[in-house]
């Protein structure tokens, strides 16, 4: 009786057990059911059974953001912590409870890979903190929407769907995402707008981005690209020279890429094209006033008219400046005159000249200093072949040094004048086609230069035809430097020129000093005279035959050349004893 009367402590704790369902079934760590038995404050009194009732925060009961609506006598559930705490109150929570249920519904759902609603009701570092019907989760800051969100204020607190992207239920960890709910909304709207749009069409849209190479133009749920070369035929160096964030276009459809789902825009494409007849308006030859818009290294753009840009090569923008970049010729805005070199329509190309809108120096030059012009002008440079010299109008000519002075050779002659001296020459030749001034300086010397043609006169006023006394000034392997002893020009006799037979035809049987008759044959592009000796001697054959027989006669070619010999030889002795 003293047993039962009185029980030991471990036979009250097995009372205790077999009263909340056993020893294998406690209380503690488990969802139980309750009822509320009164309200005080902002705490619920709760009895789930226990011998002592617990205390659970209303705002356990309400969702974030609102209040809780609770009664007396409302059945709820609730996680017991401990049975008993230092105050002898059960330790309930009902964030638990909500928490257990939550998760094992949101893993069902994850599993499944379903939407859940949340509502977002707090801020941390790196993102926001979620509330999934009592599991907190974490959405990450690059989550919340498809674009970087500045104001998250009109999202909190606010039910909405989320997509569950990881879960671990023993760490207590869930990470959701608002953005993939928005992209997948979003790819239906693209979806379905772009069956609605076709290639061609003109449609509204809104500018939303502008970047280096172009606008992106939302078009109503998706967006288009309008390339920096489809915003205006005019050149556009940058898009926002002529758009805004959020101006409202007009656009043309281009292309439509079904499969990528992205789209090409075009502006121009509705004004008018002014490439159309552009063949007629601007004519090969025509000058034209332009305007420069860009400068390369190959050339530089010149602005016509709005959207109709031709190129200047560097090639033809001066006619004395060679080499050199086009930025130091012309600037950008310039305005400049220029002739049309060609056009292509089809290619949208225009080749434009500078320097054919401007006269041409060399013309210019080959007018006002015919050929036997004295000249005067800067040793701008010496190569190891001549001087090139400065002249009016700002060309150059060269003196080759065979024609820089008498008496001495080529390198000696270069050796007399240095870069810088002033010095006086004659204009020899003008090739105004090549750019090409030759001069001569020893022609100042002696002889000057004649007039006359390149094919019946040169250098000292010999003639074509001319039988001359020259001297032997230097003795090459393709024929001999001679210098007419009277007149003082300068020529040359060629190896073949050097006698009708092949023997004569040796160089090295002739010495630097050694006089001799010939016959100038012609002359080169520098008025210089060619002389021969073997035209002589085909010139003197036929006079005698013409004077001293015919074939009619019975006289021998000997007979004949005998003759014409004899004479020739008593004239030099005349000539000789009159000296």
């Amino acid at each position: 009786m003293a047993t039962t009367a009185f029980p030991t402590r471990d036979e009250f704790a097995a009372l205790l057990n077999e009263s909340l369902g056993g020893e294998d079934e406690s209380f503690e760590g488990k969802v139980v059911k309750g009822k509320v038995t009164g309200i005080e404050n902002d705490m619920a009194v709760i009895d789930v059974g226990l011998k002592s009732e617990g205390r659970v925060a209303l705002r356990e009961f309400a969702a974030p953001g609102q209040k809780a609506e609770l009664n007396v006598g409302d059945e709820v559930e609730v996680y017991v912590d401990r049975v008993e705490n230092a105050n002898g109150e059960a330790m309930l929570s009902r964030d638990r409870a909500r928490r257990e249920a939550a998760w094992d519904k949101l893993e069902k759902e994850h599993e499944a890979g379903n939407r859940v609603e949340g509502v977002i009701f707090g801020r941390v570092k790196g993102g926001f903190t979620v509330d999934l019907g009592g599991a907190v989760a974490f959405l990450p800051g690059s989550q919340v929407d498809i674009r970087p969100v500045r104001d998250v204020g009109p999202l909190m607190d606010m039910a909405q769907p989320f997509q569950i992207l990881k879960m671990d239920r023993r760490r207590g960890n869930i990470v959701v995402s608002r953005r993939a709910i928005l992209e997948e909304h979003r790819a239906e709207q693209r979806s379905g707008l772009i069956q609605s749009l076709t290639e061609g069409q003109v449609v509204d849209g809104v500018v939303k981005n502008i970047t280096d190479y172009g606008a992106f133009v939302d078009l109503g749920g998706i967006d288009g690209l309008l390339h920096v070369t489809d915003i205006s035929y005019k050149r556009v160096n940058h898009p926002s020279e002529v758009l805004n964030i959020g101006d409202t276009v007009k656009v043309q459809i281009i292309r439509i890429n079904r499969e990528t789902q992205r789209i090409s825009l075009g502006m121009k494409q509705l004004e008018s094209d002014p490439w159309e007849g552009a063949g007629a308006k601007y004519p090969i030859d025509g000058t034209f006033q332009g305007r420069v818009t860009n400068i390369t290294e190959y050339g530089a753009f010149v602005e016509l008219e709005p959207g109709i840009e031709g190129l200047v090569h560097v090639s033809e923008m001066s006619w004395t400046k060679k080499n050199v970049h086009p930025g130091k010729i012309v600037s950008t805005s310039q305005e400049v005159e220029v002739k049309v070199l060609e056009v292509d329509e089809e290619k949208r190309r225009i080749s434009l000249g500078l320097k054919q809108a401007q006269a041409n120096p060399w013309a210019e030059f080959a007018d006002k200093h015919p050929v036997g012009t004295q000249v005067e002008g800067e040793v701008k440079n010496s190569t190891e072949f001549g001087l090139f010299i400065g002249l009016p109008g700002d060309v150059d000519g060269m003196v080759h040094m065979s024609d820089i002075a008498w008496g001495v050779s080529g390198e000696e002659a270069l050796a007399l004048h240095h870069k810088g001296e002033t010095v006086k020459a004659v204009v020899l030749d003008v090739d105004v086609e090549k750019e090409r001034i030759s001069l001569g300086m020893k022609q100042l010397e002696r002889g000057g230069v004649g007039g006359g043609t390149a094919t019946t006169s040169g250098a000292g006023g010999v003639k074509k035809g001319d039988v001359v006394t020259v001297e032997v000034m230097d003795v090459k392997d393709g024929g001999l430097d001679v210098q007419v002893t009277e007149g003082g020009v300068t020529g040359f006799v060629k190896r073949t020129d050097l006698g009708r037979d092949r023997d004569e035809q040796r160089p090295d049987r002739f010495q630097v000093g050694q006089k001799f008759d010939a016959m100038v044959s012609g002359f080169d592009r520098s008025k210089k005279p060619n002389f021969s000796i073997k035209a002589m001697q085909i010139a003197e054959e036929k006079q005698a035959v013409a004077q001293y027989g015919s074939s009619d006669s019975g006289a021998s070619l000997g007979d004949i050349l005998g003759q014409a010999l004899k004479e020739a030889e008593s004239k030099k002795t005349t000539k000789t004893k009159k000296k």
